[in-house]
């Protein structure tokens, strides 16, 4: 799970953990430790939404996934990093350039359909 996927329960009204459910079972999450780093810092330098999304991101990763060590620093980098190593089998983003980097990787994007439901594109 990449940070803005973290954040969607804020930000996009989208019930991400209910919407992995649907699609997948229970999955088994994991995040880079850069993701988390990333909300934190998000957390403690923004007002308003993006930061309480932000924190709640922070929570709910803590609560939900597992937290896994990169060599990359930034984080889509570490996702990127985590693919590659075939870690997970498909990645939760919003964020295109990293769908595109991903999706040439022949790794799985799971991202927001319609109002507030998540779909799984293929590579």
């Amino acid at each position: 799970m990449d940070t803005n996927a973290l954040m969607m329960p804020v930000e996009l009204d989208v019930r991400v953990f209910d919407e992995l459910d649907r699609l997948f079972g229970t999955p088994d999450l994991v995040t880079p430790r850069a993701v988390l780093d990333e909300l934190e810092k998000l957390a403690a330098g923004s007002n308003g939404q993006e930061g309480v999304a932000a924190s709640v991101g922070s929570d709910l990763a803590s609560r939900h996934c597992r937290v896994v060590e990169t060599d990359a620093s930034y984080a889509d980098d570490a996702i990127v990093e985590l693919a590659d190593r075939g870690e997970c089998d498909c990645v939760v983003t919003n964020d295109r350039p990293l769908q595109d980097r991903l999706l040439e990787r022949d790794v799985r994007v799971v991202g927001v359909r319609g109002r507030n439901t998540l779909a799984v594109t293929e590579p």
